[in-house]
């Protein structure tokens, strides 16, 4: 961290993917929502959406188009499932794919969850300027991608680099 920085809050939007969970029971995209803002960060909107490709897309969608929304994470949907469509539905709104982001995911989870991280399909990427990133839907996934990455990238302190810093050239062309 450098410290001479100053932190700079985003806009952070959080979804949850799922045909069963409500405000009552979502406790991943409570992690979620209470690690941004502990953070620092400004909990954009929150919603729940169902397990359907069309759905995840649309909410997606509608933040991406949002000028005000400055990175999405989504909690669910990333399995291998029939009904697991997250990747699947985000992926093709995404102008740049973070291939690292997975794959850091992934072996952190191995030394938590051990061969069973094989099945997530955790990804991350750039839309139209704004981050994106689909992370499984246990809560401790969740503290494990925001922990132990996701707040890092999203600090402006983290050194040497961070995504932070690159937002504002993530629309150029």
């Amino acid at each position: 961290m450098a410290e001479e920085r100053q932190f700079i809050p985003l806009n952070i939007a959080v979804m949850t993917v799922s045909d069963t969970r409500t405000e009552a029971n979502d406790t991943s995209g409570k992690v979620l929502a209470d690690r941004l803002t502990g953070a620092g960060h400004r909990l954009a909107d929150k919603v729940i959406v169902r397990d359907d490709i069309y759905a995840i897309r649309a909410a997606v969608s509608g933040w991406i188009a949002d000028p005000g929304v400055e990175a999405v994470i989504s909690t669910g949907g990333t399995g291998v499932t029939g009904r697991d469509g997250t990747p699947e539905a985000v992926q093709v709104l995404l102008d740049k794919r973070i291939e690292g982001f997975g794959e850091i995911f992934r072996m952190l989870s191995y030394e938590e969850i051990r061969t069973s991280t094989i099945q997530s399909r955790a990804l991350a990427g750039v839309a139209n300027g704004t981050m994106v990133f689909c992370v499984p839907g246990s809560s401790g996934a969740c503290r494990t991608a925001w922990d132990k990455l996701i707040a890092y990238q999203l600090d402006y302190r983290t050194r040497p680099c961070n995504l932070v810093e690159l937002m504002p050239r993530m629309t150029e062309r």
